[in-house]
């Protein structure tokens, strides 16, 4: 496993084709994130070859992987509107976010849903701020299985 800096958990393989990408907390937000439940325990994104898997403290975004039509860095972001659980208004995209440096802005065929439970609130996107933003590129361009 590779080091990491403080708020940096290192991207791990996990078994098989799984990867974990941690998320990155710039120091400022750690505490008002640990009261939403989200700390790096809690907060990481999972790439296997048939699910992208996002859980950001109590909430979940489930997709299959045929569901991803792309995926493009972002970043830097104003700190008010990348930071913890938000909703687009422009365009109905949810965005997990644990810092304003980077991130990575994944893109859906269907919108799913992720912030509210049951089918009236679904995202065509979601943008996580990773600490490794490239090597989530990566697994997200790896082809899908089937």
């Amino acid at each position: 496993m590779a080091s990491s800096e403080p708020g940096r958990p290192p991207t791990e393989p996990t078994g098989g084709s799984r990867r974990q990408f941690g998320f990155r907390f710039d120091p400022p937000f750690r505490l008002p994130l640990a009261l939403l439940g989200v700390r790096p325990g809690t907060a990481v994104v999972e790439v296997d070859a048939e699910t992208l898997t996002v859980r950001f403290g109590p909430w979940r975004l489930r997709t299959d992987r045929r569901n991803v039509t792309g995926a493009e860095p972002g970043g830097p972001y104003r700190w008010w509107r990348a930071v913890g659980p938000r909703l687009s208004l422009a365009d109905r995209g949810v965005t997990f976010g644990t810092g304003a440096t980077a991130g990575v802005c994944v893109r859906f065929a269907s919108p799913v849903p992720a912030l509210a439970p049951g089918r009236w609130l679904r995202h065509p996107a979601v943008t996580v701020t990773v600490a490794d933003p490239d090597g989530l590129l990566r697994a997200l361009r790896t082809p899908v299985a089937g």
